[in-house]
C-alpha cells in the first residue's frame, strides 16, 4: 500500500528532524523547504498528498507561501503547523488556503490524527484556536478588509523587517536597490512613517514577521 507523501517546510532543521521521524512510520517524506522560496520551487516537483508549512518561513513568509501553493498544487492539502495563536491570522489561512491549522505546542500523537483527518477531507484545526474562531465569529460575523499594501510591498517589507539591507532585498527579489528603495519610500509616505522602526511595526502588524 503506497503511504501518503509529504513535503515538511520549516526553517529549523531540529523540528524537521523530528517531524521526519514522528511521521515516517506512517508516511513517506519527500522533502523539506527551509524557506518560503524553497517550498515553491521544489515541492511541486515532489508531488505531496500534503504540506506542513511554518509560517514563520523567511524570504518569503508561510501565508504569502501558502497562498502561491495552493495555486500551483490545488489538490494538495496544506497543514499549518506554527507558534501563531492569533485567530484572525488561522481564519485567513483557512479561509484562503490551508485545509488545517495546528500549534507546535501540541502533542505529538495530534500532529498525526490532524494529518489523517485533513487526507480523508476533512479540516482539522488545533482546539483552543477553534475555540477562539467561534468566538470572534459571535462577536463579528463580518470579515475584516485587508491593508493596502501591494504583493511586491509585502515582499520588501517583509525583507527589510527582518534585518536584511536594501541591497540585499533587492538581490533576493531579483530587482534593483533603486526599486527597492522606491518601494520603501513608498510604503513610508503612503502610511505616514517616518523612521525604520514604524516599519518594522507595520510588518508586524501586516503578519510579515513575528515578534519574537
Amino acid at each position: 500500500m503506497t503511504r501518503p507523501r509529504i513535503f515538511l517546510a520549516d526553517d529549523h532543521t531540529l523540528l524537521v528532524d523530528a517531524f521526519r521521524k514522528l511521521l515516517e512510520p506512517e508516511f513517506e517524506i519527500v522533502g523539506a523547504a527551509s524557506n518560503g522560496r524553497d517550498l515553491l520551487a521544489n515541492a511541486p516537483d515532489s508531488k505531496p498528498d500534503l504540506v506542513i508549512v511554518d509560517l514563520g518561513l523567511p524570504l518569503l513568509n508561510g501565508m504569502a507561501a501558502g497562498r502561491e501553493l495552493k495555486k500551483l498544487l490545488p489538490r494538495t492539502r496544506i497543514l499549518v503547523v506554527t507558534v501563531n495563536e492569533d485567530s484572525a491570522v488561522a481564519h485567513e489561512a483557512l479561509r484562503e488556503w490551508a485545509s488545517g491549522y495546528l500549534l507546535k505546542k501540541s502533542a505529538a500523537s495530534e500532529l498525526t490524527y490532524a494529518i489523517r483527518e485533513i487526507l480523508s477531507g476533512k479540516t482539522y484545526v488545533a482546539p483552543s484556536v477553534a475555540k477562539k474562531l467561534t468566538e470572534d465569529f459571535i462577536r463579528d460575523p463580518v470579515t475584516r478588509s485587508k491593508g493596502s499594501l501591494t504583493p511586491r510591498q509585502r515582499e520588501v517589507l517583509q525583507l527589510l523587517a527582518e534585518g536584511r539591507t536594501m541591497k540585499e532585498a533587492a538581490n533576493v527579489l531579483n530587482l534593483t536597490t533603486r526599486t527597492v528603495a522606491f518601494h520603501k519610500y513608498r510604503i513610508m509616505e503612503d502610511f505616514g512613517m517616518h523612521s525604520n522602526s514604524e516599519l518594522y511595526k507595520l510588518a508586524i502588524r501586516e503578519r510579515l514577521v513575528s515578534m519574537g
